[in-house]
């Protein structure tokens, strides 16, 4: 029988290495409109995220929203969004993709106060969605296809 890796590799499956930080998050590195960064991957974000401090950063043309934002340790926040961004992690790539942007401050605070790095982001469940992920913990390793 095949193992796993063999066989989501047969399905089309790109393999993308995560860390684990001392806080017990997923680190992950994504590439927005050409620019890498450092990001949260999270599934139990319903929306990939960018803090409006990145927006320059990631070349992000931002649209207005209604939306209010809740998360773990804030709600009612102010969002705005962002339309037809690329989106690539390791060798899987999604040509338009949209994020939510907004201030993610208290996230950064948090892992400062842990002495672990900052972050540009979140990526949430819909982009683990899109992409069928399979998250490998013990080998630190998303599938996405």
């Amino acid at each position: 029988m095949e193992n796993l890796k063999d066989l989501l590799k047969g399905e089309g499956y790109k393999k993308v290495s995560f860390k684990i930080s001392k806080t017990q998050h997923l680190f992950i590195r994504a590439k927005i409109n050409g620019v890498w960064g450092d990001f949260i991957l999270d599934t139990g974000a319903s929306n990939s995220c960018i803090d409006f401090s990145f927006i320059d950063f990631f070349n992000i043309i931002p649209s207005d929203s209604d939306t209010k934002a809740s998360g773990a340790g804030a709600n009612g926040m102010f969002t705005q969004v962002t339309y037809k961004n690329s989106l690539q992690l390791g060798r899987w790539r999604c040509k338009s993709f949209n994020f939510v942007l907004l201030d993610l401050s208290h996230v950064n605070t948090a892992l400062t106060e842990f002495k672990t790095k900052n972050v540009h982001g979140i990526i949430g469940a819909d982009v683990l969605l899109r992409g069928n992920a399979i998250i490998d913990y013990k080998n630190k390793l998303l599938y996405i296809n």
